[in-house]
């Protein structure tokens, strides 16, 4: 959905026509790159906002002046610019946690430095508490895409312009069965995937409002559909439940090089193969399809988990993807978090994500829900047994620890601390579903 501010635009097209049983091979082949797991990635957005009072809008003008700046800026990781203004920046693949985090870090030490100059800064959150969507890029791409998601409602205005994500990449496994084999870290991804949505919910308001959730941002993933946002049925072979999904999911928009772009209606990619019309899909038709394409977990050669909201604070994204890495990468952790969410599984009734009532809890109720609280204690008790054997340093799994203690074992999350202080209540005299102990997040640098 990103629009690199490096390189400035697409790749060249890929112009070969394809076919449907090209298609459905291409998709097996791409998106399931198999090994043992050697990299990690993250993805961290955030809302840009006046540094001195974030509650105050930012024009148009002043986001391109700071963008264009950044134009200028080296980074290792690209930085790229979101339609509603927010900002992304893509670690490339680290061979080590601790690489991954000195390398995000570093440049958005960096990124921070430009903004200031301007008067602006960084905000974590899952969903502006503050300002309605607002589109700041004007590009077909984004008007095909604007025009496709409002036939759903107002949850895709929603979704990209006012929302911003810890998104963790994972390799994608190996061939053999076991904690680190591919068939096995699908089903994690997709049953842990609700322990880490309550786990880090922090998108409980709209318009300085509550929703009633504690990850807005998840209800609006829900609410743009199935097709579009859905993951493929939990049952089955990856590959080849993917490749369906990709086949049958609705195509967004047919590409023009000139004037606004198509945006058929009720149209999936398998029966463009078939039809061949308004012109025959192209190998880049189907690279394009495959970015229109948002599960909670998205298959890109790797596992791409999209269903973290960003967090509070310069240095909060680091919490969940060292959690995330460890329960991935850690034979004994991942083995342990698949038995934590193993009870689990009977509350999705076997249905995809992030539609199913597992998942509805987890965005409604993050950790108040006592099965979601009780998984994630587990799971973040194996994920700070396995840091030190990831190389995590001291720091790290002192960060760890203290939202264990903060948050997860009181069966809270950061949209807990946001309702807070929306309604100015002491949170020392409070039970769980309205308080708790606060102590400082993020109290020390948590990078090496």
């Amino acid at each position: 959905m990103s629009d690199s501010i490096r390189d400035g635009g697409d790749c060249t097209e890929h112009r070969t026509v394809v076919t449907e049983a090209e298609v459905e091979a291409l998709v097996r082949g791409i998106c399931f790159k198999t090994g043992p797991p050697r990299t990690l990635g993250v993805e961290v957005e955030w809302l840009v906002h006046e540094l001195r009072l974030p509650q105050l809008p930012v024009t148009p003008e002043r986001l391109e002046a700071a963008y264009a700046t950044l134009r200028t800026v080296p980074l290792r990781s690209p930085l790229t610019i979101e339609p509603g203004g927010q900002l992304e920046l893509s670690s490339p693949p680290a061979a080590s946690l601790m690489e991954c985090i000195d390398t995000v870090s570093a440049d958005l030490d960096i990124v921070r430095a430009v903004l200031a100059e301007d008067g602006l800064g960084l905000v974590g959150f899952g969903h502006d508490p503050w300002h309605a969507p607002r589109r700041f890029l004007r590009e077909p791409r984004y008007d095909a895409m604007e025009t496709s998601l409002d036939r759903t409602g107002t949850a895709g205005r929603h979704m990209m312009c006012a929302s911003a994500s810890v998104q963790v990449c994972v390799d994608a496994g190996h061939e053999d069965p076991g904690p680190l084999g591919h068939e096995r870290r699908w089903w994690l991804a997709h049953q842990l995937g609700a322990v880490l949505v309550a786990a880090f919910a922090n998108s409980p308001l709209v318009g300085r409002e509550p929703t009633g959730w504690m990850s807005t941002r998840q209800l609006l993933w829900m609410e743009i559909g199935a097709g579009r946002a859905g993951a493929p049925p939990p049952d089955g072979e990856p590959r080849a439940a993917w490749a369906r999904h990709v086949l049958d999911a609705p195509v967004m928009c047919v590409r023009r090089d000139g004037g606004p772009w198509d945006v058929p209606e009720g149209l999936t990619f398998r029966e463009w193969t078939r039809s061949r019309a308004p012109r025959p899909p192209t190998r880049a038709d189907l690279d394009y399809h495959l970015t229109t394409l948002f599960p909670p977990v998205r298959p890109r050669g790797h596992l791409e988990l999209r269903m973290i909201d960003a967090q509070p604070g310069d240095h909060g994204w680091i919490v969940p993807l060292a959690v995330t890495a460890a329960l991935f990468d850690d034979p004994e952790a991942a083995d342990a978090a698949h038995q934590a969410v193993k009870p689990l599984l009977e509350r999705s009734l076997n249905l995809p994500a992030p539609l199913n009532p597992l998942w509805i809890d987890a965005a409604r109720q993050g950790l108040g829900d006592p099965d979601l609280r009780e998984a994630a204690v587990a799971c973040f008790t194996a994920a700070l047994q396995a840091l030190p054997r990831l190389g995590a340093t001291p720091a790290v799994v002192d960060a760890v620890a203290a939202y264990l203690d903060r948050y997860v074992v009181r069966g809270r999350c950061p949209a807990d601390d946001l309702l807070d202080r929306l309604r100015g209540t002491g949170p020392a005299s409070r039970p769980r579903s309205t308080g708790g102990t606060r102590t400082a997040h993020g109290r020390k640098d948590i990078r090496t």
